[in-house]
């Protein structure tokens, strides 16, 4: 299971809302109208839950589309924010929610079993959306947005060393072993889409006390403050740019891509197929360097996802509040 990590007291909050099970959640009370999207409003009438996992990104993502559903008409039941990826992922294979954001990656990997990625975005989107029907589960196109794996460093270490991709790295390890160390989550660190499998794939061999283990968020301190000269990243955290980090291209495209799309239970989108007209616009915008941006205010600036995400769909003008 591919696990990112949200805020603390997001993720206190999402496991105070679960309990056990899937029974709590909160109604959406946004007094919002349509904009662009939901015009006469075709969802009147429906009672919708959305869900998300509990880093900030995907809770965004979970928000925009209750909100979107809301300004459509429906009563919106929000269960964003559950612990992990396979929570939110039952939630909808069940039908104890009707959608989420989810990321071609993971299904492919995660929920599928497959071991080898598929190089080609559109591919492995199609690959998913083909074999995730027999689970009650139906994609829908996805965005440009790709919260990938990543390596990174600083600028200021960056100077000196002049990486510019995981090649780069793998020379340099071979070089002067003792100058590549790498702060890594636990998962990252055994997982073999993560860095065993990144080593092999680059032929690169870093001795076990060149890699430190930590929680998501510390990694970028610590390679901010040189405590890493590489950290793992996700290519969409806003933490990148506002800690001044260059990420390191993988040039021999070992990681998988996690395109971010629409998954739906498909007997609601069966009930109420103009979801996909709803989101479509929606999905059409991410954008990795948008999806940055977002979360840099959550993860940097300290705002709440609901509000990001509502302020974001009010000036793109898909809905207005009321």
């Amino acid at each position: 299971m591919r696990v990112r990590t949200g805020l603390a007291s997001a993720a206190a909050l999402a496991l105070l809302l679960t309990g056990c099970g899937l029974k709590s959640g909160s109604p959406l009370v946004d007094e919002v109208e349509p904009g662009s999207l939901g015009k006469g409003q075709p969802l009147k009438g429906a009672s919708l839950t959305v869900t998300s996992k509990n880093f900030s990104e995907n809770i965004i993502l979970g928000q925009i589309m209750g909100l979107v559903f809301k300004a459509a008409g429906a009563e919106v039941l929000d269960r964003t924010n559950l612990p992990g990826s396979i929570s939110a992922r039952e939630a909808v294979v069940k039908g104890e929610a009707d959608a989420l954001y989810d990321y071609t990656g993971t299904a492919w990997i995660t929920y599928l079993g497959h071991a080898k990625p598929i190089v080609d975005p559109q591919k492995q989107y199609e690959v998913v959306r083909d074999e995730d029907k027999g689970n009650g589960v139906t994609w829908l196109p996805p965005s440009t947005l790709d919260n990938t794996y990543a390596l990174a460093i600083s600028k200021g270490n960056n100077a000196k060393y002049k990486l510019k991709n995981l090649s780069d790295v793998a020379a340099l390890a071979k070089k002067d072993p003792k100058a590549v160390t790498v702060c890594v989550e636990n998962e990252f660190a055994s997982r073999d889409d993560g860095l065993p499998g990144m080593q092999k794939h680059y032929r690169m061999n870093l001795p076990a006390s060149n890699i430190k283990k930590m929680d998501a968020g510390i990694i970028y301190t610590q390679v901010n403050s040189g405590g890493c000269l590489l950290g793992e990243v996700y290519t969409t955290d806003g933490r990148i740019k506002a800690m001044n980090l260059d990420v390191l291209e993988d040039d021999k495209q070992f990681f998988p891509n996690y395109n971010a799309a629409p998954a739906i239970h498909t007997a609601t989108l069966d009930t109420y197929p103009e979801i996909a007209e709803l989101l479509a616009p929606i999905t059409e915008k991410l954008t990795t360097p948008l999806a940055q941006e977002l979360n840099s205010k959550v993860d940097v600036d300290g705002q709440d996802p609901h509000e990001v995400a509502k302020d974001w769909l009010v000036k793109e003008g898909f809905i207005k509040e009321g």
